[in-house]
């Protein structure tokens, strides 16, 4: 039996990965944990998927810091797993890989025009407004009536965001080049669409109640988009959730329209799903959406009944998918890694030795931010199991690293040239940050480009 600490790498340093390093840290076993992010800062979906202004949801960053200024889980950032180091390398400098990689592209529709020029992933932008360092700075912002495709959270993000005045905006950590665009917008009105009805959509109560407050934006429902079968009335009572999401949206249609006088509004849609995205010249001119009917189970099917719709932008939000992963089997349709309760398959089913997922890329971007700790449980509950029973010889050995001195995976590093961002130096980052905030009067004023990050969180070394 091995006495050496067992060497354990997390590529992916968002919610899930920081989740599964915790819980691993505080298993019996003696282990020594990484953790991987191809950015050069810490905190994933957190930083780079949550709406500006949502600053509550943005604080479960303050339990993740406290996670990694502990010392006991090492950040390498800036470190991009399948160019900086491939598995191979990774199995010379540990016994185990967990994957947290998550899901960051946009869920295909596959509809005619949906190639069009003006229609829209919403990673693509929520990653624009949120100031992700890979994508670009510009936006084209245009349009002054817009279709939102989903009903979920995203969606109302985007939407909101879409209507939201960008004077509202500016107390949070919004980017000047984003507030500058939102500004500069001519949009009078978002149109939110549902294929099933109220009670159907998966939006959580706080934000759909939220999206009532936002100063001079109406939002605008419609009785005749309202309908309840035995499906949702089952709905309705098994969840308070829903029955919340219900009660809002009934709530909405009372409203009087004489009293809707905002310059911009927000429209929900139920019972509609989008069929063909209308273009001219290449560009879209319009939206065409089906008329849907409950089938007393909570689906719906078309009814053969057509509505154009006048928008000259598309933002498509009906859910994230995965991306394969460099050496690591992939699910090309349900854009996760396959595995069996976080162990990692093949295409024949069969256990992949010391490599592991959890997040979405293990079970699909489903979920609230939080239920990624009972998923992280789930793996290295039977990450631990393995090195039991390798440890005991009743299987085979997890403790297969080579070099397993932790200076080893940082100068393999440091031999090609990889501008490693560690902990101590995404401190000097978050303080640079926080001190721009500061001097605006805001929280937080996040650093864009990333060779910017990347220099300021390394600024000590080089100056070493």
């Amino acid at each position: 039996m091995s006495t050496r600490p067992l060497r354990v790498a997390v590529v992916g340093a968002g919610p899930a990965g920081i989740y599964a390093s915790d819980i691993l840290s505080k298993t019996d076993l003696d282990v020594s944990i990484d953790l991987f992010e191809r950015l050069p800062a810490p905190f994933g979906l957190v930083r780079y998927g949550v709406a500006p202004d949502h600053p509550r949801i943005k604080q479960i960053i303050v339990a993740l810091h406290k996670v990694l200024e502990r010392g006991d889980v090492r950040l390498l950032a800036n470190v991009e797993y399948g160019v900086d180091l491939k598995l191979e390398d990774m199995r010379q400098f540990y016994d185990a890989v967990i994957f947290s990689t998550g899901s960051i592209r946009d869920a295909a529709l596959p509809i005619p025009g949906i190639e069009l020029t003006g229609s829209y992933g919403a990673a693509d932008f929520v990653s624009w407004y949120d100031g992700h360092p890979d994508v670009p700075r510009t936006w084209p912002l245009e349009a002054r009536e817009v279709a939102v495709l989903g009903a979920g959270n995203v969606a109302l993000d985007v939407a909101r965001i879409l209507a939201k005045h960008a004077d509202d905006l500016l107390p949070t950590e919004i980017p000047a080049n984003v507030y500058d665009a939102l500004k500069a917008s001519p949009v009078t009105d978002v149109h939110v669409f549902a294929r099933r009805g109220p009670a159907q959509v998966k939006f959580s109560p706080l934000e759909l109640r939220e999206l009532g407050h936002v100063p001079d934006v109406d939002v605008v429902v419609y009785p005749e988009d309202f309908d309840f079968d035995e499906g949702s009335m089952a709905a309705i009572h098994s969840s308070n959730q829903t029955k919340q999401v219900v009660k809002t949206l009934t709530d909405w249609t009372l409203k009087d329209p004489a009293e809707m006088t905002a310059s911009r509004r927000i429209h929900l849609h139920f019972l509609h799903r989008p069929v063909e995205v209308l273009g001219e010249d290449g560009r879209v001119v319009g939206l065409r959406t089906e008329r849907t009917a409950l089938n007393g189970d909570g689906t719906a099917s078309g009814t053969g009944e057509h509505h154009d719709w006048p928008v000259q932008a598309v933002y498509r939000a009906v859910g994230y998918f995965g991306s394969p992963l460099v050496d690591i089997p992939f699910d090309d349709l349900a854009g996760v890694i396959p595995n069996r309760g976080g162990r990692v398959v093949d295409v024949d089913g069969d256990v992949v030795p010391g490599v592991y997922a959890t997040g979405w890329i293990k079970r699909g971007p489903v979920g609230l931010i939080g239920h990624t700790k009972s998923d992280a449980t789930e793996t290295i509950r039977h990450l631990v199991e393995d090195v039991v029973a390798g440890d005991s010889e009743q299987g085979p050995s997890v403790r297969t690293a080579v070099e397993t001195e932790p200076d080893a995976v940082t100068e393999f590093l440091r031999s090609r040239a990889v501008p490693v961002v560690e902990w101590s130096d995404w401190e000097l980052l978050d303080a640079h940050e926080r001190a721009l905030g500061e001097a605006a009067g805001r929280e937080r004023i996040k650093v864009v480009p990333r060779d910017e990050m990347t220099l300021i969180a390394r600024a000590r070394r080089v100056q070493g």
